[in-house]
């Protein structure tokens, strides 16, 4: 836990009240009650405004750590046999700016995500506004029966993605919300240019490592094969030890790749 917070640092108070204020006089809102979200985010520090903003304050700190974590990841995406594909970002501002850009492209593309406001600086960290979405739970938090009603949407959300050159490229359970019975994702990252083949195949043994926990690997891939046919989840297997070390995933990668393998036989 000690090591958890030193990665992930603290945003000095006085920053902090600052960052509220500006936002407060750029939204005209006379009063503010805001709550600091117990997320366990080491790239940002997200808190809600009455309600109605999600602001995401991003530091250098934070800055540094998408640095180790993307190299960590291309590591990673080297063991699986293929070439590093996620791309860091070398200040706050950049990773606020993608984010909100990478929201905007999903609603373009018709994916449900929280509505972009902006970005912008203050002081030495970098700010991210979006639509605060009221009633929600992560898909972690759903019980079995309606993670299923959503698997397969799941992947051809993703697919749509992927089709239009966007990779999510961090899903997990935590990233994709439920609300008004459909799914948001949020937290999207980056992937190189002309990469779009390996993180295809990467998100979708993401999808696959978040669902299987509460469906099963035998219901996790019949959802995917709704969308992709069972070679093709083939090149999604090759990833799935990668992403079975991560620590934000536990699932049972033997089963998906015996379920895949059963399959492509």
């Amino acid at each position: 836990m000690a090591f958890r917070r030193l990665m992930r640092g603290t945003v000095p108070w006085p920053t902090l009240e600052g960052v509220i204020r500006e936002v407060v006089d750029r939204y005209d809102i006379d009063t503010a009650r805001v709550e600091f979200l117990d997320a366990d985010n080491w790239l940002s520090t997200p808190c809600v405004v009455n309600d109605r903003l999600f602001v995401k304050v991003v530091t250098e700190q934070n800055s540094l750590v998408q640095a180790l974590l993307t190299a960590g990841r291309n590591l990673g995406a080297f063991s699986s046999g293929r070439e590093g594909f996620f791309e860091r970002f070398d200040a706050p501002i950049e990773m606020a700016e993608h984010e909100l850009d990478a929201n905007r492209r999903m609603r373009e593309l018709g994916i449900n995500a929280p509505e972009p406001k902006e970005a912008f600086e203050h002081e030495d960290v970098a700010v991210m506004v979006l639509a605060y979405l009221p009633d929600f739970r992560a898909l972690g938090d759903l019980p079995p029966a309606a993670v299923r009603d959503h698997a397969v949407d799941l992947f051809r959300a993703l697919e749509v993605m992927h089709d239009a050159n966007l990779a999510h490229g961090d899903l997990q359970r935590e990233n994709v919300l439920v609300a008004g019975g459909e799914l948001y994702f949020i937290d999207a990252t980056n992937v190189q240019d002309g990469a779009i083949d390996d993180a295809r195949w990467y998100d979708t043994a993401c999808a696959l490592g978040a669902l299987e926990p509460a469906i099963g690997a035998r219901d996790a891939v019949a959802a995917a094969l709704e969308v992709h046919d069972a070679r093709d989840l083939l090149e999604a297997r090759e990833f799935l030890d990668f992403v079975a070390i991560r620590p934000e995933h536990e699932f049972d990668a033997a089963a998906l790749k015996g379920e895949i393998e059963k399959h492509a036989a």
